[in-house]
Parts: structure tokens; C-alpha cells; sequence
């Protein structure tokens, strides 16, 4: 293998870490820059490289054009490791084994696997032109489809573990690719993938996609390339140009160029019917060398790409501890155009006095709240773009460049990046990031958002104006909710970049973690009052997209994840379908839970009355017994823990209570302020509706034509305007809205219209109450349990569950009441003419109306 020389021209560079999206060495960002080397045609000996001086040659070669990483297919020999290092380049080690067979039928087959693995690491291991290794190289669909993605991800585990055995501070990656793309590798130090897309939009569309998989850590691209001989070496040239930049600007941590040189050896034989090269065999470079060189000079942005100015906003209240470390952050920030602008809202520390420090526009006002702080920095905005961070976060160094690239690629009216805990975060603080509650994003695809968090918020200047700016209502918490929905009312859309990152810093406290749970709970009861279409009857939000982020509460799957392989295993894209939830699936993970296990345990106790209640305490323990596996399997599978960390049950323990009590938090929050289930929605009870289950059929004459769908949705505005729950008719129903305001009933209703000549119409609306099936089920338990408690005399037991029958029964019957009359009215008072948007603008113009208020109220107490 060579031998290793004793003196090397430079000094050992430091081991690369990763942190967040991106790859380290020190405190400098490490983009790999790099290109494939091999497999060779093996001399006498074996060896799959050339001999030294043309590996010298190459590397020398491949240093002046700002390569700095080369990837071997197989372990390399010691003097090409040399080399590298007087070089000034990194190798990626390929640790090969025989991935294309069926490798896990024999035991003696997987020890020999790991055994070799572990040997090409001990050749390598210390030296200081390693970069990482890749335990692998995909492994055939078929292969992985043969065995199921658990017994290869296990084994990937293990060879991670084997490699880790041996050199435990080098990183270590898989090469996926999209065939095999549901391969859940989240144990990886960072994940690599092999692309080779050659349209613009497909590469960029699929990269969003990658980096959704990939969550917070790095994603590297292990192969890119395109072929000369098919295409010209112009083509290829112009193709791995914008690739290279595309990858980039996408927020990619590296890529691999496939590859350094056309010579190339596989399966026995020399390959000389494809291309790859940056050089021919004989070492010339093409045209696509030098286009490679160009567009690497340029990571991660051209420097010449005009800038717009971007205002960054940090609104603070008594941030002093955190907000020099947020300034100090912006401060550092590679971008050439932007501008800073502190909102002190009436801070009572030294807040203000450490932002004079810095280059900053400091606005201090008196105390209004969070929004009112944002909607200021707003007005004092001369940039086209705003970005607000948090005073506790700050930002990766080229932030802003992956925001202005976002906006000049898309027409998003917002746009929104992760917010990721820092690892040298305490305890505390490292078990909130990893507990639910955290400020996360909600993506409707991969690249749409539903919601980003106001930590890491930007905005076009002109759409957040047009929608009132901020409502000043959310004094804390609420407001990035709030404007997100609002700008997707105004027919606007949220992008999201994964690159974009700030650093976030948790609660350091179990009490300030609790004190923030139950502002959350209060800005959901101030949400809900202005946007009830988007809450159950319970109270919980029902996001359209998926949520991202550490720390959710997994449901216990009823339903095992698919995996869409194609016809025959033929897909291409091979990815995994996640089954919707269903609604009792999801019930467990509402706060709400809890008082249904306070209902059981009440239940429980009246068995100390009459003993067959006291079967009651198994359900109210199995209640528990949910909560409980849930905050398990959240912390140990939703977590981005340390290995270290993992292994500490501390952690572990402190994450499963935070599981358990984030909802109790929440729940105080919302009760406190009028979110609970019973409160009060839709029109008030008219008695002319007290006969429930009888069909009702209302008529409205119209001199106007309008068609039916534009009558439905005056309907369904109406509602809305009521607070009611409304929901829509299916493909398959037989009616077109129903209209509910609790748990216990609902009212459906159908339209028909007759059509009368010269536009006039006869519209007959036709509604029925009924109870649900919750109902139906409390009724006939609490009816069974009075009876039979009333067979054995226990009169006062039968007494109790009367009177929580009666309640119910009461409620229920106020519920359909309410929601028949919510109908009515609904239909009576419904106009075509207004603006479908007509809930929306109401919403406007309340916040217009109150940012106007809150501007009047403080323009007098603005201090530059």
C-alpha cells in the first residue's frame, strides 16, 4: 500500500465537524469542492490507483483549478493520503464490499463485510487528508427492496458503528441515490446523495426535496456530471456550470464531479463509450475543467449578483442577555446590501445600552408587545426585503444570501429558513429543542410552506404593508401564525430555504420552558377567535401541511408507512408514503387528551362508591399508558441528540417529562382564555329549531342570477363570520355544508336552486340536525351505568352520572339548536356580491384598523 513519509510539507489541517447544514473546519465553513477519482484499472499488484506520479500530477492539476476534495471508490494507498495532504486536499474514502448481492442471507457474509470494513479504516485512520468515509455506494433497489429498508438501514448501522470503533472523529457518510431515497440514514454524520438531473428546475425541485429528507443536517452531492462524448464538451461545460451553482445556492454543504479523468475501469474492463471527465485519459483538460474552476470560485454566490437591500429586524424586550451574541452574529453576515434596525419595546435593562455598540438604527418605544415591536421595525424599513430575528438567535454567515436568492428565484411574498438549537446549548436547553412546543416550520410541499416561525421571518416590504403589517393583538406569541395565514388569504405564497439558517437558543429553564408553553396556549385562544375555520371542535389546529422540526409528538402508528417502488420495482424516485392520520389516531396528541383522563379518573372514583366503576381506572391508566409510550418514542426517534447525549438517560428522561407536561402547559394557556371545547360558537338558540330531527327547508327568492358555487361560499363565509366549524360536502356526500359548534352535534344542509327566466331564481336550502357519534357513545354509556347502578341501589352513584347525562344531553341539544340556526341565518343573509373574500377582508381591515390605532398611540414616544 506505500509507505507513509515522515515529513509532510504542511501542517495536519483540522478534523472537519458538522454543524447544522453545513461542514466545519474550526470556526470556518468547509464547502467540499471536489471530484471523483477512479476506479482505475488495477496494476500487477492490484492496486486500483495510477502510480504515484500521476497522481501527483493530477492532484497538482486538481489544486490550481480550486478543487479541495477528492472521492475514491476504494481504500486508497498511503502515498496517494501524502499527496493529498501536500496538496492541501481532503479524500473521501469509499469503503467497498459486494453491495450489489444479496449480502445479509449468511452471517459469516455480514462479519466478513464489517471485518473489511474495518481494516480499510485502519489503513487510513490518522491521517490527517481524510475527510470522511462512505460505509457504502448504492445498494441496488432491488437488493434493498429484497430485504426491506429496516435490515439495510440496520446494517448501515452497523458498519457506521464499525467505522466509528476504529476512528471515532471522522465523519462518516452513506452515498444514497434517488432510487433508495426512503432510507431512513438520519444516524449519519451527513448524507450524501448521487443526482444527475440536467434541467434546471428538476435538479433545484429535487435538491428541496433532498434537503427535506436530510432535515438540519449537511447534504452533500456525491455525484454530478454529464457526458461528452453524447453531449460535446461545450454542453457538458455549460451543464456542470449551472449545476455547480444551482447545488449551491440551494444550500448544499458540497459536490462531487463525476469524474476527474475519462479513463475509467469497471466490471473487468476499461469504459471507452462514456465520457465523464474534466480531463481526457491523457490527462488534457477539457472545457468543462475550467467552467468548474470558474463556478467553484464563486461558492456559494457569484460575487458579482446585484443585492437588494434587506432590512434586518430584531424587536427586543429585556434581551440583554442574549442580544449581544444576536448582534455580534449580524454583524459577521457576508452580505453586501443590508441594513440593521433594533426595536427596543420598552426594555427596563441594558438592552439598549448594548445595542448602541453596534452599527444599528435603534428604535426605542414604550411597551406594546411583540407585534407592535415588528410592525415598527417595518415602518422604519428602507429595504425591499425584511427579515426579522429573534434577539435570542442569530444567523449563519450567509443568511441573507440564501434569502435574496429564494426571493429573485421565486415570487414568494415570505420566506422562511430553519432555526436550529446550538450544540453548545446546557441541558435544559438541549431538552427543549428536542421536546414539542419548539418554533417550527409546516411545509405543504417541498418547497411551499403552510407556516414558518418568527424567529427566521422574512418578507417582500410591499406584501407585508399591503396586509396590515403585523396585528398587534399577539403581544408574544400568535403573530407569525397570524401573518402567514393572512398573506396566504391576500393569494400570496411562503417559500421556505433549508439553508437559511439562524441558531436559536431554547429555554434554559424548566419554568421559563412552562411559561412559554402557556403564552402558546394564549396565542391559540387569540388565533382561534379570528381564524375558527382552522380549529377543530376541540380546540386544535389542524395544519393542512407537514410539520418539521425536533421534538414532535409521534402518534403510535396504526398504519405502516409505504414505500412506492413502481410496477415491479420500476420507479425511479422510489419514496415512502406516510398514511394520513386519523382523527382518533391524532386525539391522543391533543392537550385535550387530558381531560378525557380526568374524566376517566373521576369516573374512576365513584367505584369507591360502587365497585364495578372501578374497572374505569384500567381505561384511565391505559390513557396514561399512550401519553407515556408517545413521549417515549418521541424522544428516542424525534430527537437530534448527540451520540453521547443519546447514551446519557438524563436526557432522555428530562425529554419524555417535557413530552408529558407541554401539553398541560398548553391547555392551561387555552382555557384561560376561553379555548376550551364548550365555549361558544355560532349564532345564538332560537327556540322555532328546538325540534331538532325534523328537516328543515328554507327558500330565498333571488332577482339576480348567481351560480351555486358562488351561493355556497356566500354561505360559507356567513359561518365563518359565526365562529361555526364548517365543513365542505365530499366527492361522495349528499349534502354541501355542514355547520357544527361543539363536540356533540351538527347541522348538514343542500342547496338546489330553481332557475325562474331573466336571471331570477328560487333557491330551497334544505338542513337536518344530528348528534355525533361521540354522543351517541357517552349517552348509551352513562344510560347502561345509571341503570344498572340503580339495579344494586346505589342511588347517589346514579344520582352523579344523572346529572353529567343531563349536561351532556342538554349541551347536545344546545349544539344542534345553534347549528341549525348558525345555517339559517347563514343562508338568509347570504350575498353573491360580496367578495368571496369577504371573511378575508373583514380580517384586513381589523388589523389595518388596529395598526393605524397602535401608530397613532405611539407615534409620539419614538426615541432614535
Amino acid at each position: 500500500m506505500g509507505t507513509r513519509t515522515d515529513t509532510l510539507a504542511h501542517t495536519p489541517p483540522a478534523k472537519l465537524r458538522v454543524k447544522g447544514k453545513f461542514l466545519y473546519c474550526g470556526e470556518d465553513k468547509f464547502y467540499i469542492k471536489g471530484v471523483t477519482y477512479g476506479t482505475f484499472r488495477p496494476n500487477s499488484e492490484g492496486l486500483l490507483f495510477p502510480p504515484q506520479e500521476i497522481v501527483e500530477k493530477d492532484f497538482a492539476l486538481m489544486a490550481k483549478h480550486g478543487i479541495n476534495t477528492v472521492r475514491t471508490y476504494t481504500v486508497p494507498p498511503t502515498y496517494l493520503l501524502d499527496i493529498a495532504q501536500q496538496h492541501e486536499l481532503r479524500v473521501m474514502v469509499g469503503l467497498p464490499w459486494e453491495q450489489h448481492i444479496t449480502f445479509l442471507d449468511k452471517a459469516a457474509t455480514k462479519k466478513d463485510i464489517i471485518k473489511r470494513v474495518k481494516e480499510g479504516v485502519h489503513q487510513c485512520a490518522g491521517h490527517p487528508a481524510v475527510l470522511c468515509y462512505a460505509i457504502g455506494n448504492e445498494i441496488p433497489a432491488p437488493i434493498v427492496r429484497w430485504y426491506g429498508k429496516k435490515r439495510i438501514e440496520n446494517f448501515l448501522k452497523q458498519l457506521y458503528a464499525a467505522v466509528k470503533q476504529v476512528d471515532a472523529d471522522t465523519l462518516v457518510t452513506y452515498v444514497n441515490y434517488p432510487t433508495t431515497e426512503y432510507l431512513d440514514l438520519s444516524f449519519l454524520d451527513f448524507d450524501c446523495f448521487n443526482v444527475y438531473l440536467e434541467t434546471k428546475e428538476k435538479l433545484g425541485k429535487y435538491l428541496s426535496r433532498l434537503h427535506n429528507l436530510c432535515g438540519d443536517r449537511p447534504l452533500v452531492l456525491a455525484e454530478i456530471g454529464l457526458d461528452s462524448m453524447r453531449n460535446g464538451v461545450q454542453k457538458q461545460a455549460e451543464t456542470l456550470s449551472w449545476q455547480i451553482e444551482t447545488i449551491f445556492a440551494k444550500g448544499c454543504a458540497g459536490i462531487f464531479v463525476f469524474a476527474w479523468t475519462d479513463e475509467w475501469w469497471r466490471g473487468g474492463a476499461d469504459i471507452e463509450d462514456w465520457d465523464f471527465g474534466l480531463v481526457d485519459r491523457e490527462r488534457n483538460p477539457k472545457s468543462a475543467l475550467y467552467a468548474v474552476s470558474m463556478a467553484m470560485d464563486n461558492i456559494p454566490f457569484a460575487k458579482d449578483n446585484e443585492m437588494p437591500l434587506i432590512s434586518v429586524i430584531v424587536c427586543t424586550y429585556n434581551g440583554s442577555a442574549t442580544i449581544r451574541k444576536c448582534l455580534e452574529g449580524i454583524a459577521k453576515l457576508v452580505y453586501p446590501n443590508f441594513e440593521v434596525i433594533v426595536v427596543n419595546d420598552g426594555s427596563t435593562d441594558h438592552t439598549a445600552d448594548i445595542a448602541k455598540d453596534y452599527y444599528v438604527k435603534l428604535v426605542t418605544t414604550t411597551n406594546h408587545g411583540l407585534s407592535s415591536a415588528r410592525n415598527t421595525g417595518m415602518r422604519n424599513a428602507s429595504g425591499e426585503i425584511i427579515a426579522y430575528i429573534d434577539d435570542d438567535a442569530w444567523p449563519d454567515p450567509h443568511w441573507l444570501q440564501y434569502i435574496a436568492y429564494a426571493y429573485a428565484s421565486s415570487d414568494h411574498a415570505c420566506i422562511g429558513g430553519p432555526n436550529i438549537s446550538p450544540q453548545e446549548s446546557g441541558f435544559i436547553s438541549t431538552c427543549v429543542a428536542n421536546a414539542p412546543g419548539g418554533p417550527v416550520h409546516v411545509l405543504d410541499s417541498d418547497e411551499i410552506a403552510e407556516h414558518v416561525p418568527g424567529c427566521n421571518m422574512t418578507f417582500r416590504k410591499d406584501a407585508l404593508m399591503k396586509i396590515g403589517g403585523f396585528d398587534p393583538v399577539y403581544r408574544c406569541a400568535g403573530d407569525d401564525v397570524d401573518v402567514c395565514w393572512r398573506i396566504q388569504e391576500s393569494g400570496r405564497t411562503i417559500g421556505f430555504h433549508p439553508s437559511a439558517v439562524v441558531w436559536h437558543l431554547r429555554r434554559n429553564s424548566f419554568k421559563a420552558y412552562w411559561k412559554q408553553q402557556k403564552g402558546y396556549g394564549k396565542a391559540e385562544a387569540l388565533l382561534e377567535s379570528k381564524w375558527p375555520e382552522k380549529y377543530n371542535s376541540l380546540g386544535h389546529v389542524s395544519w393542512a401541511g407537514r410539520i418539521y422540526g425536533n421534538g414532535s409528538t409521534l402518534p403510535m402508528k396504526l398504519k405502516k408507512d409505504r414505500i412506492f417502488h413502481g410496477t415491479w420495482g420500476s420507479a425511479l424516485f422510489q419514496s415512502v408514503y406516510q398514511p394520513a392520520g386519523s382523527f382518533i389516531n391524532s386525539i391522543p396528541l391533543m392537550p385535550e387528551w387530558y381531560l378525557l383522563s380526568a374524566f376517566l379518573f373521576a369516573t374512576g372514583c365513584l367505584g369507591f362508591l360502587w365497585t364495578p366503576l372501578l374497572w374505569v381506572f384500567c381505561a384511565f391508566a391505559a390513557s396514561v399508558a399512550i401519553v407515556i409510550m408517545q413521549a417515549s418514542i418521541s424522544a428516542q426517534r424525534n430527537s437530534s441528540l448527540q451520540p453521547a447525549q443519546k447514551k446519557d438517560h438524563r436526557y432522555t428522561s428530562m425529554i419524555i417529562l417535557l413530552h408529558v407536561i407541554q401539553p398541560v402547559a398548553r391547555l392551561y394557556g387555552r382555557f384561560a382564555n376561553g379555548l376550551t371545547p364548550w365555549r361558544k360558537k355560532g349564532a345564538t338558540f332560537n327556540f322555532r329549531f328546538l325540534f331538532i330531527f325534523q328537516s328543515r327547508i328554507f327558500s330565498l327568492w333571488s332577482e339576480e342570477w348567481h351560480p351555486v358555487d358562488k351561493w355556497l361560499s356566500a354561505i360559507e363565509n356567513k359561518l365563518i363570520a359565526f365562529r361555526s366549524r364548517v365543513k365542505r360536502g365530499g366527492d361522495f356526500d349528499d349534502w354541501d355544508l355542514q355547520a357544527s359548534n361543539g363536540l356533540f352535534a351538527k347541522s348538514k344542509g343542500i342547496l338546489t336552486i330553481e332557475e325562474h327566466g331573466g336571471g331570477k331564481q328560487f333557491l330551497r336550502f334544505r338542513s337536518r340536525s344530528s348528534f355525533t357519534l361521540t354522543t351517541w357513545i357517552l349517552v348509551t354509556a352513562m344510560t347502561g351505568f345509571i341503570v344498572f347502578a340503580a339495579m344494586e341501589n346505589e342511588y347517589l352513584v346514579s344520582a352523579v352520572i344523572g346529572f353529567v347525562l343531563a349536561v351532556t344531553v342538554v349541551r347536545s341539544f344546545y349544539e344542534a339548536v345553534t347549528s341549525l340556526n348558525s345555517l339559517f341565518i347563514a343562508f338568509n343573509e347570504a350575498d353573491p356580491k360580496e367578495p368571496l373574500e369577504s371573511v378575508k377582508m373583514l380580517r384586513k381591515e381589523r388589523s389595518n384598523k388596529e395598526v393605524i390605532e397602535w401608530a397613532n398611540r405611539i407615534k409620539e414616544q419614538i426615541n432614535y
